[in-house]
């Protein structure tokens, strides 16, 4: 199975502008590019034929030069990362039987998480897509929380039936849990969706032809898109072998990464 990674990143993100190129330090003090660590997560995956950045800014192509990338320059009209992924495998002319889509805000995300994506869909053939969905501990349901409370967005969270099949994926806190405080190291009833997606070419490109949804519109998220036109989308629960994981949604969570950067002894 011929595998392309491709890191959709743009400028222009609304809760934090320029975030691509944010600076984030790791244990010895240097600081690296967000997408420059993004682009090291996707270096560590295993069975990976090709990586590629796609974007529509010139800066994060210089960004990305300057570290040895191979960009992929896309439309600007690219309403999400997933239609960014099905026009950066359409310039590269396809010939990949499965497409990760590693977003960009997620530089934490263990190479493991990936590849149990590509095995999923090496697994069963008949799988068009599939996303990873990480059991909360207390830790990380209370950052959920939290954020909420102070009418920020978050992580987003995932529920799903017995054979992994996607019901619903959502900003808030989802399933609704009465307990708002939680002791560290419990497992929680909350997922974590993690923002990463492997699909069939075709699936990507029927993605790409396909006008978003109410809920993708209202939610902002473009997996829903798939849900939205019943399409199912396979979530594989992954552990995090007590790493900490956590996305760069808002100008407040690069605190929060660069401390797990440094427990993690990450340079």
């Amino acid at each position: 199975m011929s595998v392309l990674i491709v890191i959709p990143a743009r400028f222009a993100s609304v809760r934090f502008p320029g975030k691509a190129l944010a600076p984030l330090r790791g244990a010895t003090g240097q600081a690296k590019s967000l997408i420059r660590r993004s682009w090291d997560a996707a270096q560590a995956v295993s069975g990976v034929d090709r990586v590629v950045i796609a974007t529509d800014d010139d800066r994060i192509r210089a960004e990305a030069n300057g570290f040895g990338a191979e960009v992929v320059m896309t439309s600007s009209d690219c309403r999400n990362g997933t239609e960014r992924c099905a026009e950066a495998l359409d310039a590269l002319g396809g010939g990949f039987d499965i497409v990760v889509n590693l977003q960009g805000d997620a530089p934490l995300t263990p190479p493991w998480f990936v590849e149990a994506l590509i095995d999923a869909l090496t697994d069963h053939p008949v799988a068009e897509m599939a996303t990873p969905v990480l059991r909360c501990d207390g830790r990380a349901l209370n950052g959920f929380l939290e954020d909420r409370r102070a009418g920020r967005v978050g992580g987003t969270t995932a529920v799903f039936g017995a054979e992994g099949k996607a019901l619903y994926f959502s900003k808030e806190v989802i399933p609704y849990t009465a307990d708002d405080e939680w002791d560290d190291q419990i497992a929680t009833p909350v997922f974590h969706h993690v923002g990463v997606y492997a699909y069939r070419p075709a699936a990507l490109a029927a993605y790409a032809r396909w006008t978003p949804g109410p809920l993708e519109k209202l939610e902002g998220l473009e997996q829903l898109r798939f849900l939205e036109r019943d399409h199912p989308v396979q979530c594989v629960e992954v552990d995090a072998r007590g790493r900490q994981f956590w996305e760069l949604n808002n100008p407040e969570d690069v605190t929060r990464i660069e401390d797990i950067l440094s427990d993690l002894g990450m340079a």
